[in-house]
């Protein structure tokens, strides 16, 4: 402190080490205060309310396998959507996951491609679920369903996720169509996009993303009535 003032001093001559303090003081002040104020706004609820993509994964018959097998799956999925990701140029700082068992959920950062990511999930995700596939046995054989929606989600002090925009997604993951596609396809992968993300980027035909491999879909849930886009990369 006392070189500090030294400093200040041969910036400011005539003035006292009092006169020298006050503004100091009154900046460390203003600092503390706004140290403190995300966690006053954490203490009231509400941390922070972003957009983002909106990325689900689900494992197909998952409690079915004891635990030795579903402890190789989660090791699977994990390395699938790392390498997913990577594949669409996202970084660990773009990116946001929460554990749900047999499934996951990444908040993926708004800055980072749509359009990549896309194009990894049609292109990099069926190549990944052939390789662990062929390496593994039948008992743990990958088939997934996915999700890709956009929204805003807010996080809160507990790192807990919430938001209209989230629900949704979730709806759509356990939508019996999205299960019946699965079940009924010979594809490793069903995978379901918001009607977002077919009409802000899929329609407009990026390569390796066609348009016409999607479908349309309609459906009844808990926020009403619902459009979403169907697609089983192979």
């Amino acid at each position: 402190m006392d070189a500090l003032l030294e400093i200040l001093a041969s910036k400011a001559p005539g003035l006292t080490a009092e006169q020298q303090l006050e503004p100091m003081h009154a900046l460390w002040l203003r600092a503390a205060e706004a140290e403190q104020s995300p966690v006053k706004s954490a203490a009231e609820g509400m941390v922070a309310d972003v957009q983002r993509s909106i990325l689900l994964f689900d494992i197909e018959h998952f409690s079915d396998r004891d635990d030795v097998e579903q402890a190789y799956q989660r090791r699977m999925l994990y390395e699938i959507a790392d390498h997913v990701l990577v594949a669409a140029g996202i970084t660990e700082a773009q990116r946001r996951r929460a554990d749900r068992g047999d499934s996951v959920m990444e908040l993926i950062d708004a800055s980072a491609s749509l359009t990549e990511l896309l194009r990894a999930l049609i292109t990099e995700m069926p190549r990944q679920l052939l390789a662990v596939n062929r390496a593994a046995s039948s008992s743990v054989q990958i088939r997934m369903r996915g999700v890709l929606a956009t929204g805003r989600v807010t996080i809160d002090e507990h790192d807990g996720w919430l938001g209209s925009d989230l629900n949704r997604a979730c709806r759509l993951l356990d939508a019996e169509f999205l299960r019946n596609a699965l079940q009924e396809g010979t594809n490793n992968i069903a995978l379901c996009i918001s009607d977002s993300v077919y009409q802000g980027t899929v329609r407009h035909g990026h390569p390796l993303i066609p348009p016409e491999s999607f479908h349309r879909v309609t459906f009844d849930s808990k926020e009403g009535q619902m459009t979403a886009w169907l697609t089983s990369p192979s």
